[in-house]
């Protein structure tokens, strides 16, 4: 097993092996008092999983009730979580429960927003079962909701007491999955490891899957240790979300996936950061090239106007201006102010 620890102000483990999903009751005896396990997953995963993950926690002697919502994007609302709550009421949860989320990013988002919000906060474990789940968005306790306006605007930064990762869980995903959390490993060495993104040039990821995982959380955790809420360094690991997160709201939710839209927001802003020289010439060029490579998509029909009025409603929005992140090369990224009214302008390319 492969244990990464996060030493935020509450710390966890985030614990990688093949098979863990059998022994997730195990880690959770050991990690809380509970009585009660609220399993949250939806329509696509349940029928998958739900069955080992729930026979594990009764075998360690937790009462389990499950609630399973319908699969997509389009059911991160706050609808969704007022439904979870009731499973959580009726269900009698107390402060010392807790909640386990079984599924993909938008299952963790919501599930850890439901936990976040119910009580005041109750304690709750991430196991992320896709690989944009398992490398980025089950780590660092950000969840939430979208609201008509964008993206993740209702949530709150609550960390689990633990993330447990079977990459067994990959083999169930369809190709369109993969390519999905491939935007975000992408993203990982655009940001901050040129070592990484030149191994994901020569060799196949997915043949070495384990040690992509581990360097993905290894790379957050570090940056989530520095930054937990946000307020600085934290800022790069939305490279590429400003302009993904604007296309996936002009697209209403639905027809582009989350990896995809980021990796046309990545090719994007980095032809914009070439454009104004900031960034090294030909950046751009390699990360479109890899993310090629790796099934995803680096243009879309929407309009820079579109994009830019829609990323006017992202939470990071400062007033007048929106915090961009630019990459200076592979491996180097950083964020520039650029004011909300010369966005369309500084995008265009």
């Amino acid at each position: 097993m492969r244990t990464v620890r996060v030493d935020t102000g509450k710390p966890y483990d985030i614990c990688i092996e093949r098979g863990i999903l059998d022994k997730c009751g195990e880690y959770a005896k050991a990690l809380s008092k509970a009585e009660k396990v609220t399993i949250i997953s939806d329509s696509n995963v349940a029928p998958l999983y739900m069955d080992r993950v729930k026979n594990s926690l009764e075998k360690e002697g937790f009462k389990v009730a499950t609630h399973i919502f319908k699969a997509g994007e389009e059911q991160k609302h706050l609808g969704s979580i007022a439904e979870m709550y009731n499973t959580l009421a009726e269900f009698s949860m107390t402060r010392k429960d807790i909640v386990v989320a079984l599924g993909g990013g938008v299952v963790g988002d919501m599930a850890g927003f439901a936990a976040a919000s119910y009580l005041r906060g109750i304690d709750f474990i991430q196991i992320p079962t896709s690989l944009l789940s398992q490398v980025d968005s089950s780590v660092g306790g950000k969840t939430g909701v979208d609201l008509p306006q964008g993206k993740n605007l209702v949530g709150a930064f609550h960390q689990p007491i633990a993330v447990l990762i079977d990459p067994d869980t990959l083999k169930t995903l369809t190709d369109d999955y993969i390519c999905d959390g491939m935007g975000e490993v992408i993203k990982y060495g655009c940001i901050k490891d040129e070592k990484l993104f030149e191994n994901l040039e020569n060799q196949n990821a997915l043949e070495h899957i384990e040690d992509i995982i581990e360097i993905c959380v290894s790379i957050k955790r570090d940056v989530v240790n520095r930054d937990e809420k946000e307020a600085g360094e934290r800022k790069l690991l939305n490279f590429g979300h400003t302009l993904g997160h604007a296309i996936e709201k002009i697209y209403n939710f639905k027809g582009i996936s989350h990896g995809m839209a980021v990796a046309i927001g990545m090719v994007l802003i980095t032809k914009a950061g070439e454009k104004h020289g900031i960034t090294e010439k030909g950046t751009a060029d390699k990360i479109c090239a890899l993310c090629k490579k790796y099934g995803l998509p680096t243009t879309d029909k929407s309009t820079f106007e579109q994009m830019a009025q829609a990323a006017k409603g992202d939470k990071k929005t400062a007033g007048s201006s929106i915090d961009l992140v630019l990459l200076t090369k592979i491996g180097d990224s950083f964020t520039k102010k650029v004011e909300l009214a010369n966005l369309c302008d500084f995008i265009t390319t």
